[in-house]
């Protein structure tokens, strides 16, 4: 069978496998059946969802397969999912459950699974629901559908935007007038609050959902129109979510994006300054612009790449002892806060940075400069490793001698097509394009 989790979990289209309503409840089943095996005792979960219309009857099917395991459920109804991920710890559930497709649209869903210290269950209980899905079953009997109680959401979510608040207790955003794109998703109700509750005057959009317009035209995908609003209502502050909030991208008072890059570079200049980032160290993906690399190596700090997913993002920090990481898309991680990326803390500290510096928000990405960018998909018949390919890799090498100190190319495959990805970044468009074009053609003659 294929492998169903991927780095953020289960996702597809809702009704079909595997989010159908009977696999949903084997995947519920299964993780109460291994975690009363590892704990011997009743597993405690609680369940959480964004605001599509087939969120509620996947969580019904969950919560009726992980009480046939035996597990005693809770939901805290609309929530973001690192709502979910504190709520997890903060009330000492075993596990912690999103129901959500992030920044898909409407027809999807997805299910991601949380310890109670906010990293992803491991590949071993992966594998072990993929395995019981694939025989059918894991526990005897699977109810249609199950009783379970939402009575403490409300409880849940004042807990998680009390401990948001408490981040950054003095804040003050008196007289600020900020613009809050919600992507008709699980901010909706809870970011404006909190904002409103720093003193704030929001002005919230797409705020609305009626479980089929999350993320349409809306939200982190379509900052552009965020930006409109900014300028159109005087704004000195903009920023767009995701579906389930995990992320943050924004907007300055004169309508220019800030992205996942530059966020990072605010960022590790605000911790910075409060003489923090001990270890010299941010970590990105392999995605993110040339031109964070170089600010981040002018004010001394390195640049740790991983692969994209902020799985592997979150691993490096780890490992490396990191302050902060993210992703170009606004996913950014404060691993001494929280494992989950959230785009609502994060807001919380760009405005932090924003009042101590006293500046406009345009001024605070002076000193990141991003780097003209070029993308060529290549179709291949084949994916060998591209220095297998004797053409492909002395061309690449002669690229990267002539991008040394001012540019970079990563050379990558497609993890879902037959497909070759020529990414160049350097400070002269026209000459990354040529290089692009004669490198991937290079590789359409060798793979194509």
């Amino acid at each position: 069978m294929k492998k169903l989790f991927g780095t953020d979990g289960i996702r597809g289209l809702a009704g079909k496998f595997p989010l159908d309503a009977a696999t949903v409840r084997i995947i519920g089943s299964s993780l109460a059946d291994q975690y009363r095996a590892a704990h011997g005792r009743q597993p405690r979960f609680v369940t959480g969802r964004d605001t599509r219309e087939s969120g509620p009857w996947i969580e019904a099917a969950f919560h009726a397969g992980a009480s046939s395991g035996g597990a005693v459920c809770e939901s805290a109804g609309v929530i973001t999912t690192p709502g979910v991920a504190f709520v997890t710890g903060k009330f000492g559930f075993d596990a912690g459950i999103v129901i959500s497709a992030s920044h898909n649209a409407y027809e999807d869903n997805g299910i991601k699974i949380f310890a109670p210290d906010g990293r992803k269950i491991g590949e071993g209980t992966e594998k072990k629901i993929e395995a019981d899905i694939l025989s059918g079953s894991a526990s005897n009997g699977h109810p249609e559908s199950a009783d379970f109680s939402a009575a403490r959401s409300d409880e849940f979510q004042n807990s998680y935007l009390n401990h948001l608040a408490g981040e950054s207790p003095n804040l003050s955003l008196d007289r600020m007038r900020i613009v809050v794109d919600c992507a008709n998703g699980a901010a909706s109700k809870l970011a404006p609050a909190l904002f409103e509750r720093f003193g704030a005057e929001v002005i919230a959009v797409n705020d609305q959902p009626d479980g089929q317009n999350i993320n349409r035209d809306c939200g982190s995908l379509y900052v552009e129109k965020l930006g409109e609003k900014v300028i159109s209502e005087n704004a000195g502050f903009g920023v767009a979510f995701d579906g389930d909030a995990d992320r943050a991208l924004f907007v300055d008072e004169k309508g220019n994006i800030v992205d996942g890059d530059a966020t990072l570079w605010i960022m590790s200049r605000f911790l910075l300054d409060r003489g923090g980032i001990d270890n010299r160290a941010v970590v990105a993906t392999v995605m993110s612009n040339i031109g964070l690399e170089i600010a981040l190596s002018s004010i001394g700090i390195k640049l740790l790449r991983t692969a994209v997913g902020d799985k592997y993002v979150l691993e490096e920090l780890i490992k490396s002892g990191s302050e902060l990481g993210g992703e170009q898309s606004g996913h950014v991680i404060f691993p001494r806060e929280s494992f989950v990326g959230d785009g609502i803390m994060t807001t919380i500290f760009m405005l932090e940075a924003l009042q101590e510096t006293g500046k406009k928000f345009s001024d605070l990405s002076t000193g990141f400069t991003r780097y003209p960018q070029v993308l060529v998909n290549v179709k291949v018949r084949e994916k060998r490793p591209f220095d297998e390919v004797a053409d492909i890799e002395t061309a690449s090498r002669e690229i990267e001698q002539q991008l040394a100190g001012k540019g970079r190319l990563l050379l990558r495959y497609s993890g879902t097509e037959n497909l070759a990805r020529v990414m160049i970044e350097g400070d002269d468009q026209s000459e990354i394009e040529r290089q692009a074009d004669g490198l991937a053609e290079i590789i359409r003659q060798s793979l194509g």
